[in-house]
This record gives structure tokens, C-alpha cells and sequence, in this order.
């Protein structure tokens, strides 16, 4: 099977974090690259999640959570039915 060489644009320091992480894990960064292309090939699918972001930190969830951590501050913790008080 023939070779091909794949050039990519990153950041300096994230080529560098993950050349160390390649060395700690015992392979290179080739290896690395190689093993992922073959995981997306066999999969379909990239081998991770992709989120645009975490509902953690919707704007309601952060609401209703700053609104608990005042009652809590203000001494009115509400019953729960998650938490005992």
C-alpha cells in the first residue's frame, strides 16, 4: 500500500502537548494520527463527541442555580426532592 503525507495547521503548543502525550503512551505522533483515521474509517463517525456546549451552563440552568445558591445564602433552602434539608 502506498503513503501519503498529510499536512495540518495547529497551534504550537497543542503540537507540542500532544507530541508529549504520543511519547508518554509510547508512539509518535504519525502512529497517533493514523490510529484515529483508521477509528473514524472502521466507525463512520468521529470517535468522540462534538458538542456545542454543555446544557450544564445553559442560560435557565444558570438561572435556576444562581436562584438556589441566593435562597441558600438568604437561609430559604426549598425542599427537594433530590435533597434532604
Amino acid at each position: 500500500m502506498g503513503q501519503s503525507t498529510l499536512s495540518v495547521k495547529i497551534d504550537n503548543a497543542d503540537k507540542l502537548y500532544f507530541e508529549d502525550f504520543c511519547k508518554e503512551v509510547g508512539m509518535n505522533v504519525s502512529v497517533a494520527i493514523n490510529m484515529f483515521i483508521k477509528a473514524v474509517i472502521r466507525e463512520k463517525r468521529l470517535p468522540f463527541e462534538i458538542r456545542a456546549d454543555d446544557p450544564f451552563y445553559s442560560e435557565e440552568n444558570m438561572r435556576i442555580l444562581n436562584a438556589s445558591i441566593a435562597d441558600a445564602e438568604a437561609g430559604k433552602l426549598k425542599s427537594h426532592n433530590l435533597i434532604e434539608v
